[in-house]
Formats: structure tokens, C-alpha cells, sequence
């Protein structure tokens, strides 16, 4: 990271390749900032271009298939088993008072139940990452790795002949 001189001093700039593209169909248009720095000046694609190809092909989507279709229907689950408890809570009273065992009523073990549901809901989203997700995440940043490090192998092989 590089820090600005002058007016803006203080405030940090990141030269991480995703902090350099928008999301697609994020922004104004195709081209969201003027070219400036030391890509402005050469044609070669910047870090950004391969980043935006690795988002659009076809191993990202199904990375990214596999993360929505884990986490809309958990989220939706979950938010419906809220609501039920905020709406039981609130419209049936003498249901949530009734007692279980002992002082232990309704309202108590359906409580707990939303923590011990969201304590599953982690762990049941840490497992889906670990066993479908993370080791196809990882092939797709070993090629955007892969394909930055070509691109500076390139760069230096055209510069060293000068």
C-alpha cells in the first residue's frame, strides 16, 4: 500500500489488482476510471483483465453456483425460523408461557433453539466451504497467480534488452 502525498495526505491507496475493477455491471460504464499509472502507457492487459477473465469463466460461476446455492435457501431458512419465533412470541403468548419442565417454558427452549440453530448454521457453512468450495477457490486463484506471474515474467523479458 501506498500512501498519497500532498492534499489527501492520510488516506491509503490499495494496489491490489481487486480493488482495480468493478463488479460486472457495477459502476457507470465499461472503462470506470481513466487510464492512468504505468499501465496507461503499454497495451499489454493489467491485473485487472485477468481478473475479470477469471470471474467470467466458467469455474468462478460454478464456485460462485455452489456458494448461492448453500446460502439463499440457509438464509431464508433461518430468517423464516426468526420470524416464526418473533411472531409466536408476540401473537401467542399463553403457548410461549406454557411450561416444559419445571420454570423451563416454550418461550426458553425456542431461545435457545435460535442459538443452537445459529451455532448449526456455521458450522454447516464452514463444512460446505471446506468440502465444496475451497479447493475449487483455491485452483482459480493459482491461476490468476499463475497468469500475473507470466505476465511480469513478460514485462521484464521486453525491458531487460534495452
Amino acid at each position: 500500500m501506498d500512501k498519497h502525498e500532498g492534499r489527501e495526505a492520510g488516506t491509503i491507496r490499495l494496489d491490489d489488482p481487486w480493488y482495480d475493477a468493478l463488479a460486472v455491471g457495477w459502476g457507470e460504464g465499461a472503462e470506470p476510471f481513466p487510464p492512468s499509472g504505468p499501465r496507461a502507457d503499454r497495451g499489454a492487459p493489467g491485473a485487472s483483465d485477468i481478473y475479470l477473465e477469471v470471474q467470467r469463466s466458467a469455474a468462478f460461476q460454478e464456485v460462485r453456483g455452489r456458494y448461492r446455492r448453500f446460502v439463499v435457501p440457509a438464509t431464508a431458512g433461518f430468517l423464516l425460523w426468526y420470524v416464526a419465533y418473533v411472531v409466536a412470541a408476540t401473537t401467542a403468548p399463553g403457548l410461549m408461557a406454557r411450561p416444559v419442565v419445571g420454570s423451563v417454558n416454550v418461550a426458553l427452549l425456542a431461545g435457545l433453539g435460535q442459538f443452537l440453530s445459529t451455532f448449526l448454521l456455521t458450522w454447516a457453512y464452514a463444512r460446505h466451504a471446506r468440502l465444496r468450495r475451497d479447493s475449487a477457490a483455491l485452483d482459480l486463484r493459482w491461476t490468476v497467480f499463475e497468469r500475473e506471474r507470466g505476465q511480469e515474467r513478460g514485462r521484464g523479458g521486453r525491458g531487460e534488452g534495452r
